[in-house]
């Protein structure tokens, strides 16, 4: 697989000799179930498949897109054990964020346990904690969960913002190790990438503003979109790391379709509906979310087409680049 010119380590495990280093295209899985509700793993074992051949730098496991908060712990433990078997030189994230710094700290050591290389911590869920309190829980869970952590910030979903001050606090702690922002506002990027160090990585958590962060100066994505387009994503990531701001405009405009109908309904009801298009899992996510409406599925099935002729192209370019 290609590097684009970025260091070996930004792409691999976390070993002594190699701290963590974010960059690139991340695809925050979905979880696939079966009629039943149950796991669907053969499902879920091609989908680790096609992110480690799409040169995806890693996953993450049970996040807000993997239906985290649905999942029992036993089924967490099977995800990531059979994620880390697949993933090849992908980095296996766990979600393990709750409202609760006690369980949000359980949550990362047994990930730990189950073999994760780091935690993707969201803000605090409903509880609205101040951001003395929010620096008081990262620090609890850098220094207890036993994992690097990727701080995660998504206020729409959670009822708070974590502020770039505290962000700069926070950076400073060696376990620490990035911070994938969801608030899209211009000054928001401006006031993160300072921050940005040999060891502290700034990754987008929006894909339709993702590559315009990265020609700005961040490192990455966290994607959803790259549950259906893992090359795709690469090459953009790719691109973007590069500064090529022609070809990323042209790839932003024909990915747009295919983000704003994963925007119609909740994340990852529009997602969930894709992926059974193409045999993985079930359509119908955990209660209380449900299946697309039917009013959607005849621009979902318009556009599969294009986006068989995206990935193709895409994963022809990764391919060439690697001979």
């Amino acid at each position: 697989m290609a590097s684009c010119g970025l260091p070996t380590c930004a792409l691999r495990h976390l070993h002594e000799d190699c701290p963590l280093r974010l960059f690139g295209s991340y695809t925050a899985l979905a979880t696939p179930f079966d009629e039943q509700s149950q796991l669907d793993m053969d499902a879920w074992v091609r989908m680790v498949e096609a992110q480690r051949s799409g040169g995806s730098a890693g996953i993450v496991v049970g996040g807000s897109t993997g239906e985290g908060q649905a999942l029992e712990e036993a089924e967490l433990a099977q995800l990531l054990n059979v994620a880390l078997r697949y993933a090849g030189n992908m980095t296996v994230i766990a979600g393990t964020g709750h409202s609760s710094t006690r369980k949000t700290i359980l949550q990362t050591q047994f990930a730990r346990q189950h073999g994760a290389q780091a935690a993707l911590v969201v803000t605090p869920p409903y509880v609205r904690p101040t951001q003395q309190g929010l620096y008081r829980h990262y620090i609890e869970v850098a220094e207890r969960g036993g994992l690097p952590v990727i701080l995660y910030n998504v206020p729409a979903r959670t009822g708070c913002d974590l502020q770039p001050s505290t962000v700069a606090r926070l950076a400073e702690v060696e376990s620490i190790v990035g911070i994938k922002e969801a608030n899209v506002a211009e000054e928001r990027l401006s006031a993160l990438l300072p921050m940005v160090s040999s060891r502290f990585s700034l990754l987008s958590g929006d894909d339709a503003t993702a590559a315009q962060s990265i020609l700005a100066g961040a490192q990455g994505v966290v994607s959803v979109a790259s549950n259906i387009l893992p090359a795709t994503f690469r090459r953009l990531c790719d691109h973007a790391l590069a500064g090529n701001a022609d070809l990323v405009a042209a790839r932003m405009n024909a990915l747009m379709p295919l983000l704003s109908f994963l925007g119609v309904e909740s994340n990852p009801i529009p997602l969930k509906a894709l992926l059974a298009s193409k045999g993985l899992g079930s359509d119908v996510p955990r209660l209380p979310l449900t299946k697309l409406s039917a009013e959607h599925r005849l621009t979902m099935e318009a556009m599969l087409p294009t986006l068989v002729a995206l990935e193709f192209s895409a994963a022809a370019e990764l391919a060439a680049l690697s001979v």
